[in-house]
C-alpha cells in the first residue's frame, strides 16, 4: 500500500502528481510561478517563490486527494534544466535569483571562447555546443558579479545547482547535495564519457569543482526528506531532467526512438543507446535516464520558444485570453500569410545563432490576430521540422514516427500541420504529461515495484496524426519560412 509522489518543476510552472503503485495517476496540481526580465536578455526567477510553488502543489494534491504525508513512499523529481540558483549552505537561502536557461547574459564570454578554440573540446568533453543556453557561464557569471559569493566561497558556504539540486537540499535540510547525470550532463562542466566533472572545464570557467553536487544515475536513493519540512522521512529515488524524462516516459527505450515535448521550448530527443552520435548538423549529444553507473547517449535538438510563443501572444501582445483559444482561431483562418521567427532568446538548434532578431514578415492591411496567431502555431512547427532535418541528416535514413507529448500537443492544428510540414506521423498519448511519467517509472525501477520489461507492457492509449497536406503547397511553405529565417539572421 502506498503511492509515489512525482515533482515536476518547469520553467514558467510546477506539478505534483500522484500515482498509486500500478502506475496510474490519482491526483495532480499545478500553480504557476513568476519569470522576470530585468534587461534585455536577461530571464531570472525567484527561488524562494519557485519553491513555494512546489509546496503548494505537493500539499494541494494530498489534501484534493485526501491523502495523507504518511502514505508517500518515494518522492521523484524533474526539472527545468541548465538553470542555475546559488545560495548559502548556512541558511538554504539563495543569494541572487535563478538564472534560467533562456537567459541570454553571457553571450559575450561565449563568443570569446569559441574564438579562443575551446567549442571542439567542450564538444567532445560535453556533447554541447558553447552556448549562454548551458549553466557553466551562468555559475561563471555569479562568481564573478555576485559579491556575496566569493565570501561564501572563502568560508566553504557556496553552494551551486541545477534546479534538482535545490529542490533536494531543501527537503533534505541540507543533508543531500547531489544531481543526477542527465541534469549534470546540461552544465558543459560534465564528462559524459567519464562520468565524472570534468577538471579543465571547471577550470575555464573558473568554478571550483569541490562546490559542486555529487553526480548519481537517474534511478537512484538520492537520500531522504527532513521530517521538519514534510514530517516524515521520505525516500527520494528518481531525479532526471524534463527532457530526458519525457523520453523515458514515452517509452522510447530502443535505438532510434524519437520524442518531441511541446512545452515552454520544444525539445527533440532521440535514443542513441551506447552510442555516441555526433552530429554534424547543429545537434548535441546528452545523457539519457539510467539505473547504472554507465553512459547511456540521447540526440537532442532543442527549441528555445514552443508554447512560450503562445504566452507571449496571451500576456503581452494579448490576442489571447487563454492559450486553449489558439487552435479555434487559427482553424478561422485558411492560411497565415505571414512568419513568425521567434527568435525572442536568439535560435537554438539546429541553426545556434544567439543574435538572431525576432521578427514578423509579410504583414498586410488585411493581417488579422487569427493569422498572427495561426503564423506562430505553424513557426513552432517549422522550427520543430528543421531539427528533424537535421536528425535525418546524421543518421543518414528517414524517421517516420515520433512520440509526442507537453502541453501544447493538446492543440491537434499544431499536431496535423507538424505532421503535415514534416512527412511523418505523430503518436499523441491520451496522457500527455509524460515528463513526470518518466520519473514515475524511474521511481518504480528504484524501488523494485516493477521492471523495465512490465513498463514496456503497460497499456498505452495514442492519437496518431498523418501527413495530408498537398506537396507543393508544402513545398510552397517552407520556401518563406527559409526565406523568412535569412531575414531574421542577416545580423
Amino acid at each position: 500500500m502506498g503511492y509515489l509522489l512525482v515533482i515536476d518543476q518547469g520553467t514558467t510552472s510546477s506539478r505534483a502528481v500522484l500515482y498509486d503503485l500500478k502506475a496510474q495517476m490519482i491526483g495532480f496540481s499545478q500553480k504557476e510561478f513568476a519569470q522576470s526580465f530585468p534587461k534585455p536578455a536577461y530571464v531570472e526567477q525567484d527561488p524562494s517563490e519557485m519553491v513555494d510553488s512546489v509546496l503548494w502543489t505537493i500539499k494541494d494534491v494530498l489534501h484534493s486527494r485526501k491523502v495523507s504525508i504518511q502514505e508517500i513512499i518515494g518522492i521523484g523529481i524533474t526539472n527545468q534544466r541548465e538553470t542555475v540558483i546559488a545560495w548559502d549552505s548556512l541558511t538554504g537561502k539563495p543569494i541572487c535569483p535563478a538564472i534560467v536557461w533562456q537567459c541570454k547574459r553571457t553571450k559575450r564570454r561565449c563568443e570569446s571562447l569559441k574564438k579562443a578554440g575551446w567549442e571542439n573540446k567542450i564538444f567532445e568533453k560535453t556533447g554541447l555546443l558553447l552556448d549562454p543556453y548551458f549553466s557553466a557561464s551562468k555559475m561563471e557569471w555569479i562568481l564573478k558579479h555576485i559579491k556575496e559569493s566569493q565570501s561564501l566561497l572563502r568560508n566553504h558556504r557556496l553552494r551551486m545547482g541545477t534546479v534538482d539540486t535545490y529542490l533536494m537540499w531543501v527537503f533534505s535540510q541540507g543533508k543531500i547535495y547531489k544531481t543526477d547525470y542527465t541534469n549534470a550532463s546540461r552544465t558543459m562542466l560534465f564528462n559524459i564519457n567519464t562520468l565524472q566533472w570534468d577538471i579543465e572545464l571547471c577550470d575555464l570557467f573558473h568554478i571550483p569543482v569541490e562546490i559542486l553536487p555529487q553526480a548519481a544515475p537517474s534511478a537512484s536513493i538520492y537520500g531522504t526528506t527532513s521530517l521538519k519540512v514534510f514530517e516524515k522521512e521520505i525516500p527520494i529515488v528518481a531525479v532526471a531532467g524534463d527532457q530526458q524524462s519525457a523520453l523515458f516516459g514515452q517509452r522510447c527505450f530502443h535505438f532510434k526512438d524519437l520524442k518531441v515535448t511541446y512545452g515552454t521550448g520544444c525539445f527533440l530527443l532521440l535514443n542513441a543507446k551506447e552510442q555516441r552520435i555526433r552530429s554534424s548538423c547543429g545537434l548535441l549529444t546528452t545523457l539519457s535516464c539510467e539505473t547504472k553507473d554507465r553512459p547511456m547517449y540521447a540526440l537532442e535538438g532543442s527549441v528555445f520558444m514552443g508554447g512560450a510563443l503562445i504566452q507571449w501572444l496571451r500576456d503581452e501582445v494579448h490576442l489571447l485570453s487563454k492559450t486553449s483559444e489558439s487552435e479555434a482561431l487559427a482553424r478561422s483562418v485558411e492560411d497565415s500569410g505571414v512568419y513568425i521567427v521567434p527568435a525572442f532568446t536568439g535560435m537554438g538548434a539546429p541553426y545556434w545563432k544567439a543574435d538572431a532578431e525576432g521578427m514578423i514578415t509579410g504583414l498586410t492591411r488585411g493581417t488579422t490576430s487569427a493569422h498572427l496567431v495561426r503564423a506562430a502555431l505553424e513557426a513552432i512547427a517549422y522550427e520543430v521540422f528543421d531539427v528533424i532535418e537535421a536528425m535525418k541528416k546524421d543518421l543518414q535514413e528517414e524517421l517516420r514516427e515520433i512520440h509526442v507529448d507537453g502541453g501544447a500537443s493538446e492543440n491537434s492544428f499544431l499536431m496535423q500541420f507538424q505532421s503535415d510540414i514534416s512527412e511523418v506521423d505523430l503518436l499523441r498519448a491520451k496522457n500527455i504529461e509524460a515528463t513526470a511519467l518518466g520519473t514515475l517509472y524511474l521511481a518504480g525501477l528504484t524501488l523494485h515495484l516493477w521492471t523495465l520489461a512490465e513498463i514496456e507492457n503497460f497499456s498505452r492509449e495514442q492519437e496518431k496524426f498523418q501527413p495530408q497536406m498537398p506537396p507543393s503547397q508544402r513545398k510552397r511553405l517552407l520556401k518563406g519560412w527559409k526565406k523568412a529565417l535569412r531575414k531574421s539572421f542577416l545580423n
